[in-house]
């Protein structure tokens, strides 16, 4: 435990992972039987060679529950256990989280003792979530948080844009954040420019722009990107929201045992671990096997590096993700899991 203003803080720490992704695999090859595109086009600009898709009656909640239980089942707790439940997500199951998604997964977990929320920073959303459940662990308000990522991007996806089609998948990752007596959460940042919330949005569908036949026909309540400006924010912020949280954290660059970053771009990857001078080693990357899988990309790729054996017991890990809004933030870790 450490003290802040006077009053005694826990130590909070990851205890459980877990992730689903749809069985449903489309190559670059698939895609360009469907767009002028290609696999020799594809790769190489963006390091995606596949991504899943659900099924057309997949939701969010059904990806992200699975997830959910498998972290909570590492965890070795009873979802009874929970005390709260946050969903990131930008594909809720229903319009304006209305109901939230995470309730509609609290009620299938069964954890009927669980406050439930979601929470909405798109591609950032699980570093968001991550941090504001380490705050509740630490202060003493909850002793379990569950966070869970969950994402059906190809659900509000343009097929006939080849450029947002090609970098989308869905997929779901959860952590339990609860108190643990080593390592844990060592620190985080989180950023946002709403000045650049035009670069990337669905510019229909809410009480800004409701749906009319119009826009339906326009495809107006699907994803726009300009990739450019898009591509140029997050070389900047990506590695420079990783140093800030090192430097919030205590620590330093040359500390780190695996740095996990959003799963968007890999020339966008490559650029954050050369701003931490990382090698590529220490980077984890699954963004070839998943595509751009928004909130959820980190978790699932921390539950793949776990199961990998890539993190051990007092190995540092850094998160870092970005997304629309605009908005960013960083998570520094020491791992407190046994392998």
């Amino acid at each position: 435990m450490n003290t802040a203003g006077g009053r005694l803080l826990r130590t909070a720490g990851i205890c459980g992972v877990g992730s689903c992704a749809p069985e449903t695999v489309v190559t670059n090859d698939d895609l360009a039987l469907r767009l002028d595109t290609s696999d020799a086009w594809i790769r190489p600009r963006t390091g995606i060679g596949e991504r899943r898709v659900a099924a057309p009656e997949t939701a969010s909640s059904d990806l992200g529950l699975a997830a959910a239980q498998r972290a909570i089942a590492v965890a070795g707790l009873s979802a009874s256990q929970i005390d709260l439940i946050i969903c990131a997500t930008s594909t809720p199951d229903y319009p304006g989280s209305f109901p939230s998604t995470a309730s509609v997964i609290q009620d299938r977990l069964g954890a009927s003792h669980a406050a439930a929320f979601d929470l909405g920073a798109v591609c950032a959303g699980f570093s968001y979530a991550l941090h504001v459940a380490a705050q509740m662990v630490r202060s003493g308000a909850q002793d379990y948080v569950l966070v869970v990522a969950a994402e059906v991007m190809t659900k509000i996806l343009n097929w006939e844009d080849r450029n947002t089609a090609i970098l989308f998948g869905d997929g779901a990752g959860a952590v339990v954040v609860g108190v643990v007596d080593f390592g844990g959460y060592l620190g985080g940042v989180l950023g946002a420019d709403g000045s650049g919330g035009g670069l990337l949005c669905v510019s229909a569908g809410g009480s800004r722009t409701p749906l009319t036949a119009d826009l339906l026909e326009s495809r107006a309540n699907t994803i726009y990107q300009n990739g450019r400006e898009v591509y140029k924010f997050a070389v900047s912020i990506m590695g420079d929201a990783a140093m800030m949280a090192l430097a919030k954290a205590g620590v330093d660059s040359t500390e780190v045992d695996l740095f996990i970053p959003h799963q968007a771009n890999i020339r966008i990857i490559e650029k954050a671990a050369e701003r931490m001078g990382l090698s590529m080693d220490k980077v984890y990357v699954n963004l070839d096997r998943y595509g751009n899988t928004s909130s959820a990309s980190i978790p699932l790729a921390l539950d793949e590096a776990v199961k990998e054996g890539r993190l051990k017991r007092g190995d540092l890990v850094v998160l870092v993700g970005f997304g629309a809004g605009l908005t960013w933030g960083s998570n520094v870790l020491r791992w407190s899991m046994e392998n």
